[in-house]
């Protein structure tokens, strides 16, 4: 089931591509594996998986003893607290979801001490939404200006979750207004960040999403079924 998955989820990335006239190489597809068995994880690295994202630390470290990371890249897509920064730098390559100027200060103050620099992500909230993490959209221009200051991160993009509906296309004016948000902040040329990358889009809508610039499309369900805790027992 899985190849057959990502063989479909791929063949749908380059079509999305295809119809706006990007170049599908251009979108990367990151695998939601939270939740699944180390077995599972390593059925879709046979099947030519190789980025992988984790939102939990002890999970996430359970599966990289076990599949390594030579070859695969890995990435922390959830909340990460201030007490789990120190874990962050033996197990990920990238973080999606600083969302705040002080997380990013104490992921620069830990990279500091292990002369390390972390990427990283901002996550904005551009739906307003309450119950949504994320920086305010109206303060990303200026807090951009301050984490360029902050040695021990690397700015290199959004990221954003809208509000799941069951209509993809209802997702396209928050992807919309991350794009154009990006393309504000990177015309303000501020040496030391490097906004290349929109991580938005998931299972429901990445389509959507690559049409309108994603980069990088978080894909759960769509490439290994539904997670364990949404399966309902069978009676």
């Amino acid at each position: 089931m899985i190849p057959e998955n990502l063989t479909q989820v791929k063949r749908r990335i380059t079509e999305a591509a295809k119809r706006v006239g990007r170049d599908s190489s251009d979108v990367r597809l990151l695998a939601v594996s939270k939740e699944q068995t180390d077995v599972t994880v390593a059925e879709g690295v046979h099947a030519g998986m190789t980025l992988f994202g984790e939102n939990k630390i002890q999970e996430a470290r359970s599966k990289i003893e076990v599949l390594g990371r030579d070859g695969l890249e890995w990435h922390f897509i959830g909340r990460l607290q201030k007490n789990k920064v120190k874990f962050i730098f033996d197990l990920f390559d990238l973080v999606h979801s600083v969302d705040s100027f002080s997380l990013a200060e104490a992921i620069h103050k830990k990279a500091q001490t292990l002369g390390s620099c972390m990427p990283i992500l901002l996550q904005v909230n551009v739906s307003g939404e309450k119950s949504k993490l994320g920086m305010d959209p109206l303060i990303v221009p200026k807090e951009i200006h301050k984490l360029a200051k902050l040695e021990g991160v690397k700015v290199h993009g959004f990221m954003t979750i809208p509000p799941y509906d069951r209509n993809p296309g209802n997702s396209r004016p928050y992807y919309i207004r991350l794009r154009e948000l990006r393309d504000t902040c990177s015309n303000l040329g501020i040496s030391g960040v490097q906004l290349d990358e929109l991580s938005m889009g998931m299972s429901n809508d990445y389509e959507v999403a690559v049409e309108e610039g994603a980069t990088l499309v978080r894909v759960g369900t769509g490439l290994f079924g539904p997670r364990p805790s949404l399966e309902k027992p069978i009676p």
